[in-house]
């Protein structure tokens, strides 16, 4: 055998060798192009669906205090921050004109026992009985009138939450005198989207928070849901009292309101498997099935713990990925590792 020929098979060799390899190489390359990923298997819960609205708390009964008429005030008795009962005297108006009207009436009712007694004897006659009746009517009803306008009195149980003048001065029409409020209860108006208007009704339990007290819960509950539905906002209003004896809720605090409008079964995703698009507000989930994955929108419910609701997008039992979505893309095969 000359040396050309063993040349040439041992050139065919390392050409072949060569081929192998390159083979064995595409192949190992193939297997490593998959992107390796960690998945997860989720699950539904029963999950309350809860709605927080902000609200500022309001007195359940306000009254402003004041006389019909311009009076003097001769004396105020309460104070900002004062409590007082329902037929409390607050304010007392100048009563000149009073002391005269009772001293007309006292001299009236005297006219009128002499005119009844002379009547009873025949010394006076029917009309003059008739209208002496009549000026003591008269008079008894203005002085109680002017008793009525002199003195201010509390119209309901409450506090005294604004006073606009003091002793001595002036009352003309515009502000009030006082001003009380009743707190307790207390209550908050909140505006609830149309979709839950089947779902709220009255004597329905809310939860408050309030700025000022953050550690605690108070509860309410809905007094008066609204009839009618706002066009432009597609909301109702809906009235929540707060019960208040120990005075602690106070008319002007900033209060959320939350609703339970039940439970419903949704999924839950970790947070891990949450992909944001990039330029827009969408949330992704890479959905893994049969050595793919799909790239699927998901809605977002509420963020639980670890973990995020998921309104659709995603189903129970479905497999997600929770790490290595830097190289995924819809449609492509993965590798899943531990």
């Amino acid at each position: 055998m000359n040396m050309k020929y063993i040349k040439s098979l041992s050139l065919a060799a390392l050409a072949l060798l060569v081929v192998a390899c390159k083979s064995d190489d595409k192949a190992g390359a193939a297997q490593q192009a998959k992107p390796q990923v960690k998945i997860a298997k989720v699950t539904s819960e029963d999950i309350p669906q809860t709605e927080t609205y902000t609200a500022t708390v309001e007195s359940d009964v306000k009254n402003n205090i004041a006389p019909n008429t311009p009076y003097r005030i001769e004396r105020v008795y309460v104070d900002v921050g004062d409590h007082v009962r329902k037929g409390q005297v607050l304010v007392q108006l100048d009563a000149n004109n009073l002391q005269q009207l009772k001293l007309q009436l006292e001299n009236q009712k005297i006219e009128f026992g002499r005119t009844s007694q002379l009547y009873q004897v025949g010394g006076a006659s029917k009309a003059e009985y008739d209208n002496a009746k009549l000026q003591l009517d008269v008079l008894s009803t203005q002085l109680k009138q002017l008793m009525q306008n002199t003195q201010l009195v509390a119209p309901i149980s409450g506090v005294v939450t604004a006073r606009n003048y003091d002793d001595g001065d002036m009352y003309s029409q515009g502000q009030p005198v006082l001003t009380i409020e009743q707190t307790n209860p207390v209550k908050v108006m909140v505006n609830i989207s149309e979709v839950y208007y089947k779902q709220v009704f009255k004597g329905m339990p809310v939860d408050i928070q309030l700025d000022a007290y953050e550690d605690e819960t108070f509860y309410g509950k809905v007094t008066i849901v609204y009839p009618t539905v706002d066009q432009s906002t597609h909301t109702f209003p809906v009235e929540v009292t707060i019960s208040n004896p120990d005075q602690k809720v106070r008319p002007g605090m900033f209060a959320r309101a939350t609703v339970n409008f039940g439970n419903k079964n949704h999924v839950l995703v970790p947070d891990e498997a949450l992909v944001k698009q990039i330029g827009a507000g969408d949330r992704y989930v890479y959905v893994y099935k049969n050595g793919k994955v799909s790239y699927n929108k998901v809605e977002l419910g509420k963020h639980i713990d670890t973990k995020y609701e998921i309104l659709g997008g995603v189903n129970p039992g479905d497999e997600v990925v929770i790490a290595g979505q830097s190289r995924l893309a819809n449609g492509k095969e993965v590798e899943v590792v531990k």
